[in-house]
């Protein structure tokens, strides 16, 4: 493809006021006033003749197999343009709705001997599987006044999988942080329910631990030692319906519950509990059974990743119910989800009152930081005032169902989207200290 540039076009009208003077003064030359638009077509023909012509432009593209949603990721461009090549050419991708360049406009490469590479900034915006499927290449003929352009067929494709870099690089941290057993097991003995050992009894130590019969068959105090427990069945239940899809902070609500979930379920694994997971919109989506060990992480890592983006409402009543009734024993329940109207809250409450009668229930929510930014800011208008008051209104809708909740006995964790992970490890491990499972 060729076609003129902006200083073509720009030449060709700048002489229009002197056509139409040539056409006034002389009218009898009235074809003497073709001379400059003629010779700006020349001109541009000329420059599309010379040069490389758009058949001898190819480029290659190399990307990373995997990626983590939210990342910025680079690829790799190579650029080769035969016969006469030009000094500079432009690069654009068809990223897709998955992947976005960090340079909008396109990145311009400098060619040596009609070859370049280049490093494209590139950032993840969704999980799935991202396709590259063309590319552009343009440039400028010898006198800049044509572009040459070329669109190259591409098969670039990039799985983008939930962001566990918080496993990576904060995993370790938060679980000695928080650790149950190994270094730290010395320290819980006495928090939990499962017998450990049968020690002397010593000052500061629970009465109610003494076992009074050992006491008399050794004519001293004794006292049982318990450790917490382990084995417990945690289900992460994430809601993928359709309030679940709105970015917060250039990322969608569901990539970030997923990401916590996923450090929580790393931590719960390594404490010696199950986990399993359960997403759901309109109906139940995905259901996995309980699995137990660090070697299972991986499992649940492809799981979250088949969690898909929904437009759909969030049916509560059947999802939880279904939940529910795959369980045959008491579970920690941590619903991940999101509600703007009393309707469909009004479901979720009907849901986590069945809910918590057997299980223990941990809801956690992302803080609504636009609403509460436009209450925090000052009004200057009228439109001001009404959005204040609408979000006044809807965050104190939220607050009554956030209480409702708590009353029910569910628990709840209300925490920024870049705090979320670390909120959530620390209140399963405060409730699993407190034995309340």
């Amino acid at each position: 493809m060729i076609y003129p540039t902006r200083t073509a076009i720009w030449t060709a009208a700048a002489g229009a006021p002197a056509t139409l003077l040539v056409a006034l003064l002389v009218p009898g030359r009235w074809y003497a006033a073709l001379a400059w638009p003629v010779a700006v077509l020349l001109a541009t023909l000329a420059d599309a003749l010379l040069g490389s012509r758009p058949a001898q432009a190819a480029l290659r593209l190399d990307v990373p197999r995997t990626a983590s949603v939210g990342a910025p990721v680079e690829a790799a461009a190579h650029v080769t343009i035969a016969g006469v090549p030009p000094a500079r050419a432009q690069l654009l991708l068809d990223t897709g709705p998955l992947l976005k360049a960090e340079d909008g406009d396109g990145l311009w490469v400098d060619l040596h001997a009609g070859k370049a590479s280049a490093a494209i900034p590139l950032r993840t915006v969704r999980r799935g599987t991202a396709r590259i499927a063309r590319g552009w290449l343009r440039w400028k003929g010898p006198l800049g006044l044509v572009w040459k352009q070329r669109i190259v067929p591409l098969d670039a494709t990039m799985a983008i999988l939930p962001d566990i870099r918080p496993v990576r690089d904060r995993g370790a941290q938060i679980f000695q942080r928080h650790a149950l057993q190994g270094l730290m097991a010395q320290v819980d003995r006495g928090d939990g329910a499962d017998f450990d050992a049968l020690v002397e009894f010593r000052s500061g130590m629970d009465r109610r631990a003494i076992d009074w019969k050992q006491s008399a068959r050794h004519s001293k105090l004794h006292a049982k030692e318990f450790r917490s427990e382990r084995n417990n069945q945690i289900v992460f239940a994430i809601d993928a319906g359709r309030q679940m899809s709105e970015p917060v902070a250039g990322l969608s609500r569901l990539d970030r519950v997923v990401s916590a979930s996923l450090l929580t379920a790393w931590v719960a694994l390594k404490l010696g509990d199950r986990v399993a997971l359960h997403a759901f919109d309109s109906r139940p989506r995905i259901a996995s059974g309980l699995v137990s060990g660090a070697a299972a992480f991986g499992e649940l890592q492809r799981l979250a990743a088949r969690i898909d983006y929904s437009g759909e409402e969030t049916n509560y009543t059947h999802a939880l119910t279904t939940l529910a009734t795959r369980l045959t024993r008491r579970s920690m329940i941590v619903l991940f989800t999101e509600f703007t109207d009393l309707t469909s809250a009004e479901f979720l409450v009907r849901a986590a009152s069945r809910l918590v009668e057997t299980h223990l229930l941990l809801l956690v929510v992302l803080r609504d930081e636009e609403l509460e930014s436009i209450l925090d800011c000052r009004p200057r208008n009228a439109d001001d005032v009404t959005r204040a008051v609408t979000a006044a209104a809807l965050l104190r809708d939220r607050l009554m169902v956030l209480t409702r909740l708590r009353h029910l006995g569910a628990h709840v964790i209300e925490a920024e989207h870049d705090r979320v992970a670390d909120r959530l490890v620390q209140g399963y491990v405060d409730l699993k200290r407190r034995n309340l499972l």
